[in-house]
């Protein structure tokens, strides 16, 4: 599995994470073992959230005696991002992880609370060895030039953001500011949410016929063309084994110039919305 920087310090993660939306939903049995065969293919990097019901209690059983493998992602929602409420929203999530440190620790979307007493929390947390890093998620442009002035030159180390085929605004202007300024740039719901392309359509026969060279599976070709920038990780979430070893052949999947081209084509860019997409 290809591993990138994370932020500007020294660390790197899997190019191919796991996500953890809606994994609560499935069979716990089945979630459990498709987060292990995650680890087991190089998907080391696990993504989860409070906010995301059970999944955190999922994640902290499959994490289970693999701790020091993995470099693990919580969030915190904005309703609880007050210094205070930032404090014990991380003991919460560190107690359902059954870890006592997060590899980065994210503000879940922009809120009420100021930026300088979520950021100040997340600093109290990395002090006390509870947090190694800590970075933002569902932030444009404007969002992220007000975090860094609050949380100072080179602290944000991630962005996480939506991004999938048929929702590219994130090229306009928030990834290559996040590249300018050494921010990883995570995607998550890669395949969107229930409207992966239909291999009926153009797009679809695109990709399926990329995947055919290859040897690959469409969603796999996908998952590389969405990584194709060094600045970019992805998380897509699997619940069954078989859809994480799925993910994970996109580690090593090479594309051409030609055939990301081609994609680009097949999906192309639409213009810059008024507001930052978030699913």
């Amino acid at each position: 599995m290809e591993r990138r920087p994370f932020g500007p310090g020294p660390r790197e993660v899997a190019v191919i994470g796991q996500g953890t939306w809606y994994i609560d939903d499935a069979h716990r049995p089945s979630a459990v073992t498709a987060l292990r065969r995650g680890l087991d293919l190089g998907m080391t990097h696990i993504d989860t959230a409070e906010m995301y019901g059970d999944a955190e209690i999922v994640v902290g059983e499959a994490i289970t005696g693999r701790r020091d493998e993995i470099f693990l992602v919580s969030k915190v929602v904005p309703s609880n991002a007050s210094h205070s409420g930032t404090m014990a929203a991380c003991e919460r999530s560190l107690a359902r992880l059954h870890t006592d440190r997060l590899d980065c620790y994210l503000l879940h979307w922009p809120g009420s609370h100021p930026l300088e007493d979520t950021f100040a929390a997340f600093e109290r947390l990395r002090e006390q060895g509870k947090i190694l890093s800590w970075g933002v998620s569902n932030f444009d442009v404007a969002d992220l030039e007000v975090a860094w002035q609050a949380g100072g030159e080179g602290r944000i180390a991630c962005n996480q953001v939506l991004y999938h085929l048929e929702e590219r605004a994130i090229e306009h202007a928030v990834q290559p500011w996040c590249e300018a300024q050494g921010v990883t740039v995570v995607a998550y719901s890669p395949f969107g949410h229930g409207s992966f392309p239909d291999p009926r359509t153009p797009g679809g026969r695109v990709l399926a016929e990329i995947a055919a060279d290859h040897g690959a599976t469409a969603r796999q070709v996908a998952l590389r063309f969405l990584v194709r920038r060094p600045s970019t990780v992805a998380i897509p979430k699997a619940s069954n084994p078989e859809h994480a070893a799925d993910n994970a052949g996109a580690g090593a999947l090479s594309l051409t110039d030609a055939e990301l081209a081609r994609l680009d084509a097949a999906f192309p860019l639409d213009p810059r919305p008024r507001r930052l997409p978030m699913l």
